[in-house]
């Protein structure tokens, strides 16, 4: 039997990474699926980029790129003099952990028709199952993400996407499932693009999921892991970003 641990949207929180891997590995994982995401917040990108590469030498790790890993990767001087965060980031990775992100495909395809993504399979700026309404995301109508999945691979099973730090689970169709499994470091946030929203667990735990492949069937677990972030709040706090120390003890966006 086939078992991965998949996470995503680490977004730089060691605590919580460290967290869910503990869990992973006290549930037997040896495998493990990283959708993106992985170094942008203003927590503890180096250690986090550190953890990775360590599992790497220790386990099966396959390892995708999210919209905010090429805006790390790709940051300009003027967009550096103009975003504090990002600043910090370049500041704290160094050159190996910035070739460690470039080097990352858009996206992947492994055994028993599993394919990952980390927003569509053609954009990693768009959210695959959630569409924005007032403000807040609802549910996409079936014809509506089949539209945005377009043509998979025929002998596609199981789709697995991040992005919007909402950990869900569509039956799309009787042959194709796609799992979002949360996030593993951001329980919530506000954005304007491409609308005003939020997104919210309301949870402050870490998330993410298993998944197993047994009798040609693929079957998940979400998992909500708590852990202590007020580590992660205070590394925050100390960056200038009350919005992540909140959204990071309560698991909503500020208001």
């Amino acid at each position: 039997m086939s078992r991965y641990a998949v996470l995503s949207d680490i977004h730089s929180n060691i605590w919580a990474l460290n967290a869910v891997l503990e869990d992973a590995l006290n549930s037997g994982i040896t495998q493990f699926i990283n959708l993106g995401d992985i170094l942008y917040g203003p927590l503890a990108p180096h250690a986090t980029y550190q953890r990775l590469v360590d599992l790497e030498k220790h386990y099966a790790v396959t390892t995708i790129s999210g919209n905010q890993d090429r805006d790390i990767v790709a940051a300009t001087e003027a967009a550096l003099a103009a975003n504090p965060t990002l600043r910090f980031i370049h500041t704290e990775l160094g050159d190996d952990a910035l070739a460690w992100l470039s080097s990352l495909p858009f996206d992947a395809h492994l055994p028993n028709g599993l394919q990952l993504c980390h927003g569509t399979p053609q954009s990693d700026l768009i959210y695959l199952l959630e569409t924005i309404q007032n403000m807040r995301t609802t549910l996409r109508s079936t014809s509506e993400i089949e539209a945005l999945v377009g043509k998979l691979p025929p002998a596609t099973r199981l789709l697995l996407c991040g992005h919007t730090h909402l950990p869900r689970q569509v039956e799309l169709n009787t042959t194709l499932t796609i799992v979002n499994p949360g996030s593993v470091g951001l329980p919530a946030y506000a954005d304007d693009e491409p609308a005003p929203h939020r997104m919210e667990t309301r949870s402050n735990c870490a998330q993410y999921a298993i998944i197993s492949f047994a009798n040609q069937q693929w079957h998940c677990e979400q998992r909500a892991i708590a852990y202590d972030f007020e580590p992660a709040a205070q590394a925050a706090l100390a960056r200038n970003r009350a919005d992540w120390a909140h959204a990071l003890r309560t698991g909503y966006a500020p208001i």
